[in-house]
């Protein structure tokens, strides 16, 4: 259960994860630990063990010393790399979903993409995010690998912050129709195919970033030069 002190901080880490993965707080803003204080209703020694473990843990809170936190900005390397961490994870999720594939589990999964596709149909960019981004816990949860879900719910909050920051437009986001594919796959317990599917989803998502190599340092004075 923990302690009220560990249950504070979890409470704070939470909120301030949620308005990361939902784009409310993008990357780059500035998490000044009064204001934090105030606005969620905390003690300044909890507010400051959900930022680092949101900087140690997590990875989507830079903190500087003498200057404070911010929303970290992942490099196009951690972006990457971030994928290339959730494709092999959620291959393993979803073998074990289908391991676990019980009539509860099945209607759990029916559920959740009945949320998704009413919060489409309602227009709600944040409900959507959060919905598209539960279809893969829920995935997680079934598979019934604590470990796995926890690593996953981190990558989860990394990716929208990636999204924030490499979108090439404004609607990047999970596709229902990938999400339904999946689900056909799963529950029809074709692993190879579900295996298949992830990967494409992934790769999707990945393919409407700006991932690409980009220049470093550039020199002013050539680039400025009248010709």
């Amino acid at each position: 259960m923990g302690t009220r002190a560990q249950l504070e901080i979890k409470r704070i880490v939470d909120r301030l994860a949620s308005a990361i993965v939902e784009h409310r707080l993008p990357p780059g803003a500035r998490l000044t630990e009064a204001k934090l204080v105030e606005v969620l209703g905390a003690n300044r020694n909890h507010v400051r063990s959900a930022l680092q473990k949101l900087a140690s843990e997590y990875k989507v809170v830079t903190i500087v010393p003498n200057r404070g936190a911010c929303v970290a900005q992942p490099t196009i390397k951690e972006a990457k790399d971030v994928f290339a961490a959730r494709i092999v994870i959620e291959r393993s999720i979803v073998e074990l979903a289908i391991e676990n594939l019980t009539a509860k589990n099945r209607n759990r999964l029916l559920k959740q993409l009945e949320k998704e596709d009413g919060a489409i149909k309602r227009g709600e960019r944040q409900e959507m995010i959060r919905e598209s981004g539960n279809f893969h816990r829920v995935l997680a949860q079934i598979a019934g690998n604590e470990v796995l879900d926890e690593l996953l719910a981190g990558l989860i909050t990394r990716t929208s912050l990636i999204i924030a920051l490499y979108q090439e437009t404004p609607n990047v986001q999970c596709s229902i129709e990938e999400h339904q594919a999946l689900v056909d796959a799963i529950l029809a317990r074709d692993c190879a195919q579900a295996r298949y599917l992830m990967d494409e989803h992934m790769k999707t998502i990945q393919r409407y970033l700006l991932l690409d190599d980009r220049p470093g340092e550039v020199d002013l004075q050539s680039a400025l030069e009248e010709s």
